[in-house]
C-alpha cells in the first residue's frame, strides 16, 4: 500500500517580500480617509522611506506592537471597510513575478498562506483579492460592541512569534513544514525559513543578505527587473519546485567571502546601534595589515558589535572564535557567522577550532577572542581580576601573531546577562558603550598560564578606574549578571577555574 505524500504548504511574508514596499503608508491614507487617524505620526514619511531601504528594525517592530493600544475603542468594522478600499492598491504593489509562484504552488496542491505581523483585519482583503488560502496575522482583541479592546489576541506574529503562529496553523491544518515552503526578506523571519524544508530569501535586507549567505538560502528576485524571467508550473514534487526556482535563473546561493565580510563590517556602524553610544579609542594600535590576535574582556553578548564596530574604523576583517551562545544570539551572531567565525563547542576536547583560527593568522588575517571563554555570572562579574583561558596565549605562542587588547565597559548596560535581546527602545538616553585599544601585549611564549595572566592585566589596564574597586554588588546588579532561567549558586561562580583550552 502506498504511503500518502506528506502535506506542505507555501507561506509568503507581507512587505518588501509579496509588495515592493511597506503596506504601512498605503493603510495610513485609507485610515485617514476613513476618518478613523486624524493627523499624521511625525517623521511618518522618512519612518517609511527606512523602512524601504533596511527593512525591519527591533524599534519599529515595537512600535508595530502598540498598534493595537493604539486601536482601542476604533470600530472593527470601519477599519475592515479601510482595509477594503486599500486592497486594490496594496495588490497593485505586488511584485510582478508572485503570480508565477502562486501558480507552482496551486498547481502543486499547496496552499498558499500570508504570514505577516500586520494585523488580520487590515491584510484579509488583499488575501482574498489575491486569491490566497489563508492569513497568519497579528489578531487584536474585539469587545463585545464591536470596538478593538486595546490588546492582542494569540502571539504577536513576528520574529520567534511569527513561527509559533505558523505552526499551530500547520498543525491545525494537516501540514507538514519539513515539506513547506517559506519567503521572506526579514531578518527577524529566520526562525520561519529555518523551520520549513525550502526556505528562500526575497528582496533580502541588508542583514539577511549575510544570514543568507552564511546558512546558503537562496535568493529570489520577485521584481521582473534584471531580466529576471517568470516562474512557471513546478508540477507535484517538492525538488522540482526548487530547481524550476533555480533554473529559470530566479534563485541564487550566495557565497561566504571577502565581499560578504565587507558588507557585514559596513553595517556596524553606530547609526545602526542608537539604542547605545560610543567612546572609541587607540584603533590606531590595531595593525593595519597582517595576523593579528584580537583579545577583548567579556561582559555582554552585545561585546561582539562594539568589537566588530572598533575594528570596522580600521577598514580590516576579521574573523571571531566564540563559544554556541555567541553564534546563537540573534543577529549579532549571525553577522559573525557571516563573517567567517570560528564555532567553539566547549567540552569536546577538540583543537579544530584552534587551527582554523591559526590558518587564518598565517592568512595574515585577523582574529578576535575573548580569553575569559564566558561572560562571568554573579559575584564572578564583578571581580576586579579577570581571569582567562589559555587559547589566545597558546594561538600567540603558535603563531607568533600580535596580541591586541580591547577594553570594554558599558556594553552590559546595552545587553545585559539577563535578557534575550538587547535594550533597543532606550533611544532618548541611550547608555555609553566605552572601548580602548591598547598597544601589543609583550609575551615570551613559553608559558600560557604567564602569558594569559599578561594579557588579561593589559586588558584590566584598558578599563576605567571604577573597574578596580572591589565592591559588593546590589540585588539588582547581580540578577542582572545571570543568564535568564539560572539555577546555579551565583556565589559558587567566583571559584570556577579559567581552564587550560
Amino acid at each position: 500500500m502506498a504511503t500518502a505524500t506528506p502535506r506542505g504548504a507555501a507561506f509568503f511574508d507581507l512587505d518588501r517580500t509579496l509588495l515592493a514596499g511597506a503596506s504601512g503608508e498605503v493603510f495610513s491614507h485609507a485610515m485617514k480617509a476613513a476618518g478613523l487617524v486624524s493627523r499624521s505620526i511625525p517623521g511618518e514619511s522618512l519612518l517609511y522611506k527606512v523602512f524601504n531601504t533596511v527593512g525591519e528594525t527591533l524599534p519599529s517592530m515595537a512600535l508595530a506592537r502598540q498598534g493595537a493600544a493604539l486601536a482601542k475603542g476604533k470600530s472593527r468594522a470601519a477599519v475592515q471597510r479601510a482595509a477594503e478600499v486599500a486592497a486594490p492598491d496594496l495588490a497593485a504593489l505586488v511584485q510582478p513575478l508572485a503570480a508565477g509562484l502562486f501558480a507552482e504552488h496551486r498547481a502543486a496542491g499547496r496552499p498558499i498562506v500570508l504570514a505577516t505581523t500586520t494585523p488580520f483585519d487590515l491584510v484579509k482583503p488583499l488575501a482574498d483579492i489575491l486569491g490566497l488560502d489563508d492569513v497568519v496575522a497579528t489578531r487584536y482583541g474585539v469587545n463585545a460592541d464591536g470596538t478593538y479592546d486595546g490588546t492582542i489576541s494569540g502571539p504577536f506574529v513576528w520574529s520567534a512569534g511569527k513561527l509559533a503562529a505558523v505552526r499551530d496553523w500547520a498543525e491545525r491544518n494537516g501540514v507538514d513544514l519539513a515539506h513547506s515552503f517559506a519567503y521572506s526578506d526579514s531578518v527577524y523571519d529566520t526562525p520561519l525559513l529555518a523551520s520549513v524544508g525550502k526556505p528562500f530569501v526575497v528582496n533580502p535586507d541588508p542583514r539577511m543578505i549575510l544570514v543568507a549567505a552564511a546558512r546558503r538560502w537562496p535568493v529570489l528576485d520577485l521584481s521582473g527587473k534584471k531580466g529576471a524571467p517568470a516562474a512557471t508550473d513546478a508540477g507535484d514534487a517538492e525538488t522540482d519546485q526548487l530547481e524550476q526556482h533555480e533554473g529559470h535563473g530566479m534563485a541564487k546561493i550566495p557565497v561566504v567571502n571577502l565581499e560578504i565580510q565587507r558588507l557585514a563590517l559596513s553595517f556596524t556602524h553606530p547609526v545602526f546601534f542608537p539604542y547605545a553610544k560610543f567612546d572609541i579609542a587607540g584603533t590606531e594600535h590595531i595593525p593595519a595589515s597582517g595576523p593579528a590576535i584580537i583579545v577583548g574582556n567579556h561582559r555582554s553578548y552585545f561585546d561582539v558589535a562594539a568589537m566588530a564596530l572598533t575594528i570596522a574604523k580600521t577598514e580590516r576583517m576579521v574573523r571571531f572564535l566564540g563559544k554556541k551562545e555567541v553564534f546563537d544570539a540573534p543577529v549579532i551572531g549571525q553577522i559573525a557567522s557571516a563573517m567567517g567565525g570560528i564555532r567553539v563547542d566547549r567540552g569536546t576536547g577538540s583543537d579544530e577550532p584552534l587551527q582554523a583560527a591559526a590558518e587564518a593568522l598565517r592568512n595574515g588575517d585577523m582574529v578576535a577572542i575573548m580569553p575569559q571563554g564566558t561572560i562571568p555570572r554573579g559575584k564572578a562579574f564583578f571581580d576586579p581580576k579577570l581571569k582567562g583561558r589559555w587559547g589566545a596565549a597558546r594561538l600567540a605562542a603558535l603563531t607568533g601573531a600580535p596580541v591586541i587588547p580591547i577594553g570594554l565597559w558599558g556594553t552590559e548596560k546595552v545587553w545585559p546577562r539577563s535578557a534575550r535581546l538587547p535594550n533597543v527602545l532606550n533611544l532618548v538616553d541611550p547608555p555609553q558603550v566605552r572601548v580602548r585599544v591598547g598597544a601589543a601585549v609583550p609575551l615570551k611564549y613559553k608559558d600560557p598560564d604567564a602569558d594569559t595572566k599578561k594579557i588579561m592585566k593589559a586588558l584590566m589596564e584598558l578599563l576605567p578606574p571604577e573597574s578596580r574597586i572591589k565592591r559588593e554588588p546590589t540585588e539588582a546588579e547581580l540578577l542582572a549578571s545571570l543568564p535568564p532561567g539560572y539555577k546555579g549558586d551565583p556565589n559558587a561562580e567566583v571559584k570556577r577555574r579559567p581552564g587550560k583550552d
